[in-house]
């Protein structure tokens, strides 16, 4: 059984309790996240559509480039086997 994942304190998105099965549009491939996994995997893709809205060059960006940065290291650290399936 998977231990608990904490979220860093700085994480201020949704946190859902339940995890589910996420699929890379790319590659078709799919990984079981956990209620903790979910939460930063919509945190991340969500940034990532604000940022490509407002323009990856915008100033407005910056913060949420480096929110999403913050993420996708909590992610390559936590589970790096679904980060490269999902996010690499």
């Amino acid at each position: 059984m998977k231990k608990k994942l904490q979220l860093p304190k700085w994480f201020d998105g949704q946190l859902y309790t339940e995890g589910e099965k996420v699929t890379n549009p790319f590659s078709g491939e799919s990984f079981d996240l956990t209620a903790e996994e979910l939460s930063m995997y919509d945190f991340i893709m969500g940034s990532q559509m604000m940022a490509e809205q407002l323009g990856w060059l915008n100033p407005k960006t910056s913060i949420i480039q480096k929110q999403m940065a913050k993420g996708l290291d909590w992610f390559r650290v936590n589970n790096p086997k679904a980060y490269y399936v999902l996010l690499d």
